[in-house]
């Protein structure tokens, strides 16, 4: 039983890690990645649809994506929802293709970028405190019920603590390679 409750302690931080590093996927790093326009939605029919599900997006150049979407008719709508994103995107369209060039980041933009990436770590941290505090009231409940002996408690609520605290390192050490990638000229 007090396995359990590890056990599912662990999975909901490896849940808020990979949260993390599908958030920070998304911030720009000098270099253009198809990820960057992961998050964003295109009105296409009535419905709000991701951007990857209704065109091929790539990376011809460092500084370039392009976006082909595979209805045509789509093409004012993409550019729009590219254009109304903050991500910045000035989108440029040819008949059939859009293509984003992505000037250099200026020093203002990487310092925003590197806040925005200490916000998707702190959002992560309080998604692994409240798995903790979870964690931390099964075995309380436990504990009242007598389901398991106190020393046994006690001994999963350490466990508990010291899991959290490299959880929490974990998430500084992705948070500190992303600033550091982000501030590289």
């Amino acid at each position: 039983m007090l396995d359990d409750v590890h056990k599912e302690l662990v999975d909901s931080i490896a849940k808020a890690h990979e949260a993390l590093k599908r958030d920070l996927a998304k911030l720009r790093a000098g270099r253009a990645n198809a990820s960057m326009l992961g998050g964003i939605r295109v009105e296409y029919y009535g419905a709000m649809t991701p951007l990857t599900q209704m065109a091929n997006v790539a990376v011809p150049e460092p500084r370039m994506l392009t976006v082909k979407p595979w209805d045509k008719n789509a093409i004012k709508a993409v550019e729009k929802a590219l254009r109304e994103s903050e991500l910045g995107l000035n989108p440029q369209t040819d008949v059939d293709l859009i293509r984003i060039p992505l000037p250099p980041l200026t020093e203002e933009r990487r310092r925003d970028f590197v806040k925005i990436a200490r916000k998707y770590g702190e959002e992560c941290k309080v998604a692994i405190r409240k798995a903790r505090h979870e964690a931390l009231d099964m075995l309380s409940e436990m504990d009242s019920s007598g389901t398991a002996a106190t020393d046994d408690i006690d001994r999963a609520k350490r466990k508990v603590e010291d899991t959290i605290g490299d959880a929490v390192k974990v998430v500084d050490g992705i948070i500190g390679q992303k600033e550091k990638d982000i501030m590289e000229v």
